[in-house]
């Protein structure tokens, strides 16, 4: 699987390595990804997810609508 935020969308981003002597070289910043299972309320049931910690701290705030919403059109799969 992808190493991609389920929610956010999120991926990994390219960037270099600077050495000490000043030399580049290519690296990969990689997001911090958890799988979690979360309790959708408006579907009355778990939804396990990839997210980003970044989309845990916004779902904890704001709420599992948009989960709800991403289920509902299949584009999460719901156990």
């Amino acid at each position: 699987m992808a190493r991609r935020c389920q929610v956010t969308g999120v991926g990994p981003k390219s960037g270099n390595n600077i050495s000490h002597a000043h030399n580049k070289t290519k690296r990969r910043f990689l997001p911090n990804l958890q799988k979690k299972k979360i309790w959708v309320k408006e579907l009355n049931r778990f939804v396990t997810v990839k997210l980003s910690t970044r989309a845990l701290r916004t779902i904890a705030k704001n709420g599992t609508a948009v989960l709800a919403k991403m289920v509902k059109e299949n584009k999460l799969k719901a156990n």
